[in-house]
């Protein structure tokens, strides 16, 4: 399978190993889109794509600039969608309800969605929607079996509307426990403090589905302490509770069972233990990659023919 594999340029997280998981798994031609790029795909494809080559296109692009093309995007064939912020469909936010307005205009495409309910929703909806988790970059994060000196802590960022229920949990949090919240530089300096950290908090608050943020503590050896996105959604996952995850749903829940583990440090260290087991075995993005690619290969729903304009539109570039 032939796939040609169209991945934002400038984006904040290191994604370079989920990009080789995929590639690993097909024959992949992978190109880094500027943001000039993203915002003229039509003008990208007819300087540099012969759609005929490819029994799969696959964009994980800008959201906000693929609403604004789906003129041209409706002509693009086999047409796979890979999307990590579709929960924003189903929060309030300024993308409520606009991914499936997005996707009703691209009824043939397949989306592949991060979150299980998500895509599960999407499905209800009538779209063609499948199921691959966020994971974590496992050259750059690990266990390093160091001393944990940072009791509790966050780290990463608080500062978006999507992230308002977050910033509010953590900061009560940070009024009854002795909580640090920071942020650090990607790579070695993350892993470096994820090494450091004995119980992450996770806040994901509202958002139905697991951040990467997660499967990055988990992976490092931390206590996953997550805030509950469902039965559904953890079973999907092989998510347990006190198992390989500790959940909670409310502060003082979050209190009751950080208590239990201070006071049970090998039952700590078995949860935490476990937690990267699982991230190991089932969330590396070299794992992730190749779950992609499993799931664009069945054949995908039919594309109707091209109009006239549309095929003279394709023709002149414009």
């Amino acid at each position: 399978m032939k796939v040609l594999f169209l991945v934002q340029k400038e984006q904040r997280a290191i994604l370079d190993r989920l990009y080789d998981g995929v590639a690993a798994n097909c024959e992949c031609d992978l190109r880094w889109l500027t943001s000039e790029d993203q915002r003229n795909l039509r003008r990208y494809f007819k300087r540099e794509v012969q759609v005929e080559r490819y029994d799969r296109i696959v964009f994980f692009l800008r959201f906000k600039q693929e609403i604004r093309q789906v003129a041209f995007i409706r002509t693009v064939p086999n047409l796979v969608i890979l999307e990590h912020d579709a929960y924003q469909n189903y929060i309030p936010c300024k993308y409520t309800g606009k991914f499936s307005a997005h996707y009703r205009q691209l009824p043939w495409a397949r989306v592949i969605s991060s979150g299980y309910m998500v895509s599960e929703r999407l499905r209800q909806e009538g779209f063609d929607a499948v199921f691959v988790p966020k994971g974590y970059d496992e050259q750059l994060l690990a266990d390093q079996g160091r001393e944990r000196d940072i009791e509790l802590a966050f780290v990463g960022s608080v500062n978006s509307v999507a992230y308002s229920g977050r910033k509010a949990l953590l900061d009560e949090l940070g009024q009854v426990e002795n909580l640090l919240v920071t942020r650090t530089k990607s790579g070695e300096d993350y892993c470096n403090t994820l090494n450091r950290i004995r119980f992450f908090v996770s806040a994901d608050v509202g958002m139905g589905e697991y951040m990467i943020k997660n499967f990055e503590a988990m992976a490092c050896g931390c206590v996953l302490l997550a805030y509950d996105q469902g039965e559904e959604e953890n079973r999907a996952l092989g998510l347990e509770d006190m198992h390989n995850v500790v959940f909670y749903d409310n502060i003082p829940t979050l209190q009751e069972k950080l208590r239990r583990l201070r006071a049970a440090p090998e039952l700590a260290r078995q949860i935490a233990e476990n937690g990267r087991h699982l991230a190991v075995s089932r969330f590396s993005f070299a794992a992730v990659g190749r779950s992609i690619v499993d799931h664009m290969r069945p054949a995908l729903r039919p594309h109707p023919p091209l109009s006239a304009w549309q095929r003279l539109r394709l023709t002149l570039g414009i």
